[in-house]
């Protein structure tokens, strides 16, 4: 009996030991590149950690705030900022968590990114200011904008959250998913399931891009990167993410702010129409449109079409 406890506790040991060099080296190849870092990055120092940010152009200015996707990060609208510089100071950020900014091991909520977008305004802006955000990023923008209406002139949203799912909060089960992935050698091997080079070709395939012909190798190095960036800490958003602690309810704000709205969907995205409608329900001010054949993410699938309708509307 002994002996086959101590054969037990060898085996699991080794297997232990083994998937924790796995994800050492898996987070070793996967930002071996150093793609995301350069010259432009600069930083600001927020309460809850370093926010990475690049700052380009002059005239009005215009924030871009990335999804809260496994491997978003700025990169997103890296196909977009350049060519809108000649009429606004252009600022492009990473989220708490996400990219090249800290990632401490917390729970990141979305009350949390709306102060993070509050106070970057306040601080580092200093203006009012226009801002272009994408897919589930959409909510705390709206909240924050609801409770700070001076900092924000014009919200441009990109293919927003559906309001039913943005309602759901934490259950039993996701708290259980969040602790599971948190763990220190098991939850970082399954993290790294989900945020492999595999998993994000899928993603781009399924769900960001309708045309499989755009899709660029290069997106999806960038994308693993900024999901391995930090060791194993970017699992603790990914983790808070799954779990529904990002989510918040809109509805009384979205009735209640003024701003000028757009809403931008792929023509192929699952359901954007009706998503729309629902916002355009409890803000009727809210302006819409389609870009043809494309899904989740039209300013990295179709940047032109998407761009000309931000310059008008801005």
């Amino acid at each position: 009996m002994k002996k086959k406890t101590a054969t037990a506790v060898i085996l699991t040991a080794s297997s232990i030991s083994a998937i924790h060099m796995i994800n050492r080296i898996h987070t070793s190849l996967s930002t071996v590149k150093n793609l995301l870092g350069n010259s432009e990055n600069q930083y600001y120092e927020w309460r809850f950690g370093k926010i990475r940010y690049q700052k380009k152009g002059s005239g009005s200015p215009l924030l871009f705030i990335h999804d809260l996707t496994v491997g978003s990060s700025n990169y997103e609208y890296h196909r977009l900022i350049n060519n809108l510089t000649n009429q606004h100071e252009i600022y492009s950020i990473d989220l708490l968590g996400y990219g090249l900014s800290d990632k401490p091991s917390i729970t990141y909520t979305g009350n949390i990114y709306e102060q993070l977008v509050s106070d970057f305004i306040k601080n580092v802006i200093h203006r009012k200011t226009s801002v272009v955000v994408t897919g589930e990023s959409v909510p705390f923008v709206i909240m924050s904008c609801h409770n700070n209406p001076e900092l924000y002139n014009k919200l441009i949203c990109i293919n927003p959250q559906n309001l039913y799912l943005q309602n759901q909060i934490p259950s039993k089960q996701t708290k259980l998913l969040k602790l599971f992935f948190e763990s220190p050698i098991l939850g970082t091997f399954t993290y790294h399931i989900f945020a492999n080079k595999h998993m994000i070709h899928k993603y781009f395939e399924e769900e960001y891009f309708y045309q499989p012909g755009e899709i660029k190798e290069k997106y999806i190095y960038n994308y693993l990167e900024a999901a391995h960036i930090g060791k194993y800490n970017s699992k603790f958003a990914f983790a808070s993410y799954i779990a529904k602690y990002m989510n918040m309810n809109i509805l009384h704000e979205l009735k209640e702010i003024d701003n000028s709205i757009l809403m931008i969907g792929g023509e192929k995205e699952k359901d954007i129409e009706t998503t729309i409608e629902n916002y355009k329900y409890y803000n009727p001010a809210i302006e819409e449109i389609y870009i043809p054949q494309t899904k989740h993410l039209p300013h990295m699938e179709s940047p032109d079409e998407v761009l000309r309708e931000i310059e008008m509307f801005l």
